[in-house]
């Protein structure tokens, strides 16, 4: 990651040296101060949007819950054009309202002492932080910390993209959430229509430390830590076939040892994570539907198991048994009445409602292994 951010800065450092070539030139083809400035700001894009929600729980299997006000995320993607085919790309988000903490001298307290007190409980991430460049439109290369390909959640992460006020369950309770790592990507679309696109990439690999019944490998990204272990690297591969701005139809699978990214070196036997899932897309006015179907393996559960049963409560893991196998689905369908009025009037508003409906399956303890016991 050093190495990359050398090169955006080599990259940063070539414009100064550009605009002192241009002091050669003759007065008239010098560009304007404001035409500089507009060129640097038209290379500049920004997206911003956030989310605030309202939650009533009525669980049987936690009847004590509280109702929640969230907010859940506010969220920044400034992206800048280095040149025609390479751009520098971020996204931050500030999580349950950003974090902060405080330090303060008490003098009336034990004849004086310091309070270190936590202002706000959420947190501030740095989701995206990378360099892309486009060769041509079967070919393109990431590089940097980017969204791994998997499932439906890369592609339908923004509050409009989805029908509920979350995400789909199943993905974020067996999959780390806004699954980020660092490597490198090759993507592009093939065909003479360019419908079908791929995606290949190299990343950390997951660290089998904090996997869990619960949530299988959910918390195994490495975004507690201040490093990512990268003892062992991880492959993913998707394939689409898209039809349109938002249809698409596909696969893609993550395979990657998880042992050598523990904390410490304190498990000998590897702990290979398979994950292979179908996904889809489509919509058709004024129905959409989405859906997805995942399965995932973890080799040497049992061993896994036993070494974070050892784990230091410092870790702060759960410590808990983890599966060999777990699996997924879920299904939501929607139909847009704004669709249905247009028919009769001619006139669509600018927005949109729907009507839908989701259903969400999984279980993190589909298979176990030994005297790993299926903790329900």
């Amino acid at each position: 990651m050093r190495h990359l951010l050398s090169l955006a800065l080599i990259l940063a450092l070539l414009h100064p040296l550009a605009a002192q070539e241009t002091s050669l030139l003759p007065d008239d083809s010098i560009p304007t101060l404001r035409e500089r400035v507009l060129d640097q700001l038209g290379r500049i894009k920004l997206e911003v949007y956030g989310t605030i929600n309202y939650q009533h729980y009525d669980w049987q299997t936690f009847p004590g819950k509280r109702s929640t006000i969230d907010l859940e995320r506010f969220v920044l993607e400034p992206s800048y054009r280095l040149s025609p085919r390479l751009q520098l790309r971020a996204e931050i988000e500030f999580e349950h309202g950003g974090t902060g903490a405080t330090v303060e001298f008490d003098r009336f307290e034990e004849f004086g002492e310091f309070e270190y007190e936590i202002e706000k409980g959420g947190e501030i991430l740095l989701e995206q932080l990378n360099l892309d460049w486009h060769f041509r439109d079967w070919l393109n290369l990431k590089v940097g910390h980017f969204e791994v390909p998997i499932g439906l959640m890369p592609f339908r992460d923004e509050p409009t993209d989805y029908f509920t006020v979350t995400v789909s369950e199943m993905e974020t309770s067996l999959l780390p959430v806004n699954w980020n790592e660092n490597g490198i990507s090759f993507y592009g679309l093939l065909g003479k229509q360019k419908k079908w696109y791929y995606n290949l990439s190299v990343i950390n690999g997951l660290d089998n430390s904090a996997f869990s019944s619960a949530g299988w490998v959910q918390r195994g990204s490495q975004k507690r830590f201040e490093m990512a272990n990268a003892e062992n690297m991880a492959l993913v591969a998707r394939f689409d076939y898209v039809g349109g701005k938002e249809n698409r139809i596909g696969v893609s699978g993550f395979i990657g040892n998880s042992s050598g990214n523990r904390p410490k070196p304190d498990l000998n036997v590897p702990a290979w994570v398979g994950i292979a899932d179908v996904h889809f897309v489509w919509e058709m006015e004024p129905f959409e539907i989405a859906g997805m179907a995942m399965y995932g393996t973890l080799s040497n559960s049992e061993a896994v198991s036993n070494a974070n049963r050892n784990l230091s409560n410092n870790l702060n893991v759960k410590r808990t048994p983890v599966a060999a196998a777990a699996i997924g689905t879920f299904l939501e369908a929607g139909i847009e009445v704004f669709d249905l009025v247009t028919r009769r009037t001619g006139r669509h508003p600018d927005s949109e409602l729907y009507l839908f409906g989701r259903y969400d399956y999984y279980d993190s303890m589909y298979k176990t292994e030994g005297e790993v016991f299926n903790n329900p």
